[in-house]
């Protein structure tokens, strides 16, 4: 499970100025370019910035020995799908694999995800019916839906775009009921998904 400080930093992030916003290297310390891959520390749950030397180093599974694992690029946008199908009450929400086996729902808010199980036999329901899930990596990709506010969003995205995403509404989110920016910002974020990927390494 990813922990809140990789959330955290994603957070200052996305609110500080391009001056403040100088990331490094957590492998060598580095500078790495605001668009920069993150490899998941599978024994702490966090995940860590990589500078190209160190992205193309982790690129070969050996090379993580069990406790590194890059996360990857990979968004596909999916047939529809819906939350309900898994018992999600929520209409924006992300699925993350664990290590064993279990998937936990994630339900982006103001105060970070909240987090519930999965029945087993519903997930392994809606693998049947879509395959490509089989494959979710554990701990480093996601089921990303949004179907809130008439919206139709059925992705795999790489996790760092979830905590991205939770960082969005962290940073819009006013009041009880978001407020006027918070939803339009989603709806970007997710436009943003459909377009082309800036190269990294």
């Amino acid at each position: 499970m990813t922990s809140a400080g990789a959330l955290e930093r994603v957070v200052r992030r996305s609110s500080s100025t391009p001056a403040e916003n100088t990331e490094c290297c957590d492998m060598c310390g580095l500078a790495v370019p605001e668009q920069h891959r993150h490899v998941l520390d599978q024994q702490a749950g966090e995940l860590m910035c990589t500078c190209q030397a160190c992205t193309l180093l982790f690129q070969r599974d050996a090379a993580g020995r069990g406790h590194y694992q890059l996360v990857p690029e990979t968004r596909l946008r999916l047939a529809d799908l819906s939350p309900k199908e898994l018992g999600v009450p929520v209409g924006l929400v992300f699925f993350v694999v664990q290590c064993d086996g279990s998937v936990l729902a994630n339900y982006p808010s103001p105060m970070g995800p909240t987090r519930s199980e999965v029945d087993a036999g519903t997930w392994q329901a809606l693998q049947q019916r879509c395959p490509e899930l089989a494959g979710l990596a554990p701990g480093v990709q996601a089921l990303l839906l949004d179907t809130a506010r008439g919206a139709d969003e059925h992705w795999l995205v790489p996790i760092d775009d979830c905590y991205r995403l939770v960082a969005v509404i962290k940073r819009e989110w006013r009041g009880l009921s978001g407020g006027s920016t918070v939803w339009p910002a989603i709806r970007e974020f997710f436009d943003g998904l459909a377009e082309p990927r800036r190269s990294t390494y």
